[in-house]
């Protein structure tokens, strides 16, 4: 246990902010992803037309293609599409994308077209009865939207919101491939300095079984709040 003590003779304090860097990571990850999931998943809603196709086509790009090769482009060819993307509008900036920056950037665009098909079945399995009650009250689209259809939707899509949460969280680790200072990272320089790689690498796998225990008390307590109100079969 020496190994993973705190101090210099141990490589607790790597791999604890190491950890740290990989919560963060697929915390800021995971949240870009709802966000643009969201804006797809409505985007999408009608499941014809233009938007259909527009959004089938991003979501096969994005789930076609392996994450890590979606990492490699944002951190080698990030600051280039950038400056593509705004030259046109006459903005010459000059950036440099960090490996941070591009994972996150990586796995919110490639999780977002799992969400967005996610969310947009749970709210098309909104009783439509809910959108025409609301009408005929004449309630304001904006509290249609986000008091009665959305928190119904999210109940509806918890258990999935959830699982990719996790796989999302594996995901991380790639990250550490484009030089990210993650957990992984850590565990490797660790293990290469003391030729011990059993134990920081089961130190690192012990981090991911904990951080995807946790999310299953979490879940169920969000799942129960969102039940609230929700009459229960054979009552």
């Amino acid at each position: 246990m020496e190994l993973l003590s705190f101090g210099d003779k141990g490589y607790g304090d790597e791999l604890f902010y190491g950890a740290l860097i990989t919560i963060q990571l697929a915390v800021f990850g995971y949240l870009l992803a709802l966000v643009l999931g969201i804006g797809l998943g409505l985007f999408a809603l009608k499941g014809k037309g233009p938007r259909w196709w527009a959004f089938r086509a991003y979501a096969s790009v994005f789930t076609g293609v392996p994450s890590l090769l979606v990492i490699f482009l944002f951190y080698f060819g990030g600051a280039e599409i950038v400056r593509s993307v705004l030259a046109p509008l006459g903005v010459n900036l000059r950036l440099d994308v960090t490996s941070f920056q591009a994972g996150v950037a990586a796995l919110g665009l490639v999780y977002a077209a799992y969400l967005g098909d996610l969310i947009r079945g749970a709210i098309v399995n909104v009783p439509k009865g809910q959108f025409e009650a609301c009408e005929a009250l004449s309630v304001p689209r904006r509290h249609l939207w986000f008091d009665v259809v959305l928190p119904q939707a999210l109940r509806l899509a918890l258990p999935g919101l959830a699982n990719i949460w996790i796989v999302l969280l594996k995901d991380t680790a790639l990250v550490s491939l484009a030089g990210l200072n993650d957990l992984i990272a850590q565990a490797k320089i660790a293990a290469g300095s003391t030729k011990q790689p059993f134990v920081f690498y089961t130190a690192a796998l012990l981090f991911f079984v904990l951080i995807s225990t946790l999310t299953m008390p979490a879940v169920r307590r969000a799942a129960q709040r969102l039940d609230r109100g929700q009459r229960k079969a054979g009552a």
